[in-house]
């Protein structure tokens, strides 16, 4: 029962950690209208440079704000390079940036002294971790306790992250994000400085997607290059399209939407290789095709702001 419900602890945790992840495409997608489809390349930076931090004997909760910071210095290059493109050019780069991060991860060579390349960092100090020796303020814990410690924690920065979007958005800087992206020239002609406002919110973003990284980390336990896959942007695209692009609360929906399918071959009988895995990948085609004929906003999105036919 124990190890059922500390299994459960860390299902919670992964969907938590996307949904974070996920929040900062909403910010950049779903309010300013910004197609980034290399959005893992932030969550790749603020967990690597979180991990590396740890190992050089800074403590977590200084290493993950570096990280996230990190990250948005990334968005802040991004950006200052690439949103003066159209949507579609600006997607393309975005992809670019994100396998070219990935592949210098992998093939840091011939030292390999830093990211390890494939073989990974596996032995880093973990917030929470119970060793008396290494994490002195939490060592009276257990490691069956670690899980739900991890647990609490990230779901309070999430919703931290949620309320001071949630506040953003209601702010006269998220009304003007979401002018932008109905239509931007309306909003140059205003007077407003459309390229700062992107900017912010790309950057804003990624900082997000980077404080996530080092959830990520802190949950896999382990960080490889195999982890930040583009596939990992996509999943971020569907928890958005299912949640309801521009939808705060919609992101969180979505992430528990995925990871309900995502663990669900984890609890079927097994009926051949990869087959279970198939019908993960089905049932969540299926989800989208029935959202995008019956709620093309998403489950907790508005109508009104549907801009997928801009």
């Amino acid at each position: 029962m124990l190890g059922i419900l500390n299994y459960s602890a860390t299902l919670i945790t992964l969907a938590a950690t996307l949904a974070l992840f996920s929040l900062g495409l909403n910010l950049q997608w779903g309010m300013a209208g910004l197609v980034n489809f290399g959005h893992v390349s932030f969550m790749a930076l603020g967990s690597y440079t979180t991990v590396l931090l740890t190992l050089s004997g800074v403590v977590w909760y200084v290493a993950a704000p570096i990280g996230a910071t990190v990250a948005a210095a990334l968005g802040l290059l991004i950006g200052l390079a690439t949103l003066r493109l159209r949507e579609d050019y600006l997607g393309i780069v975005t992809i670019g940036v994100a396998e070219l991060l990935r592949l210098v991860i992998k093939n840091e060579r011939p030292l390999g002294w830093l990211t390890r390349g494939d073989f990974g960092i596996q032995n880093f100090p973990k917030p929470f971790w119970p060793n008396p020796q290494t994490n002195p303020l939490f060592g009276w814990l257990t490691p069956d306790q670690y899980p739900w410690v991890l647990l609490a924690v990230v779901l309070g920065v999430l919703l931290g992250t949620l309320a001071l979007l949630q506040r953003l958005t209601r702010s006269p800087w998220g009304r003007v994000l979401r002018a932008i992206r109905e239509d931007e020239a309306v909003v140059t002609a205003l007077g407003k400085n459309v390229f700062a406002f992107k900017l912010q919110a790309f950057v804003l973003g990624g900082a997000f997607a980077g404080l996530s990284g080092a959830f990520y980390a802190w949950h896999l336990r382990a960080v490889y290059p195999s982890n930040f896959m583009p596939e990992v942007t996509f999943q971020a695209w569907m928890i958005v399209a299912i949640g309801g692009a521009g939808s705060h609360w919609g992101v969180l929906v979505g992430a528990a939407v995925f990871q309900l399918y995502n663990s669900l071959p984890r609890f079927l009988p097994e009926i051949g290789p990869g087959r279970t895995e198939a019908i993960q990948i089905m049932l969540i085609g299926l989800t989208l095709i029935a959202v995008m004929i019956w709620r093309p906003q998403g489950l907790l999105g508005k109508k009104a702001e549907l801009t997928l036919n801009k």
